[in-house]
This record gives structure tokens, sequence and C-alpha cells, in this order.
């Protein structure tokens, strides 16, 4: 990869503010505050002080966004492929009976959901007390 110094102003131009920034912290090897990085992306530029205010939010909008980037504490930022990520490994068998415990009581609420309390045997019971039966003997008759 090219040196910032070997671009032509011209290359220099064409590249965005995000891709100047990471040649930057390539180059420097250290994480820097927004401010200051963008300050040295605006002095590669050339551009004057007021492109500094109007620009600014866009610049950090295009930090956060991009992925090569990673904003560090107190204000800092830096390449990601500097830092490695912690991963954190939980115990497989632990979450497996957390797993097996919800769908438990994932099932006894939803027996709940369509139990009708309103139907019970002795309503039935009720229902049947103008029931006639005929005899097909008696039919005849």
């Amino acid at each position: 990869m090219k040196k910032l110094k070997e671009y032509t102003k011209e290359e220099l131009e064409t590249l965005n503010y995000d891709d100047i920034a990471y040649l930057i912290l390539e180059e420097k090897k250290k994480k820097m505050k927004i401010s200051d990085l963008f300050n040295k992306v605006c002095e590669v530029l050339e551009l004057d002080e007021g492109a500094y205010a109007d620009y600014i939010a866009d610049f950090f909008e295009l930090l956060t966004t991009d992925k090569r980037f990673i904003q560090l504490n107190d204000g800092y930022w830096d390449l990601r492929s500097k830092h490695s990520e912690k991963i954190v490994i939980e115990d497989e068998d632990e979450e497996y009976e957390e797993i097996i415990e919800d769908n438990d009581e994932e099932v006894e609420e939803d027996e709940d959901d369509y139990y009708d309390e309103d139907n019970d045997d002795d309503d039935n019971d009720d229902d049947l007390k103008d029931l006639v039966v005929i005899d097909d003997e008696d039919e005849e008759n």
C-alpha cells in the first residue's frame, strides 16, 4: 500500500475522507482522537478551517459506519485490524438446561391458554336432562 507522501494531489482528491483516515492511522500506528484525525485529513487535502467545521459530523458518521475503524474509550479511534475482539464462550450444558426449562414453561402456558374453564363435565349433565330415548319397538306401536 502506498504511503500518503507517494500520492499526488489529484490522487488524494479522489479518495474519500475515510480512506485518507485509514492511511493516516496505518502510517502513524497509534490511535487518534477524531478531531485530530480529521484535522490531519484536512491538512492532507489542504482544506481550510471552514471545511473542518462543515464536514466533521459527516466524517464521524463515515467512521462509525466503516467496519475498518473502531471507536475506543475516551473518544479515540483506531483501525479494527489492530484490536482483537474479546469473545465470551458460555458453558453449553448450562445454556441447554435453560432452554429446556424455558420450553417447559411455554408448553404449560400454552395449555392454559386453550383450557376453557366454562366447559365443565357437570354442565353437560344439564344439557341431557331433556333428552328422550325412543326404543325401536315402541316406535312401531
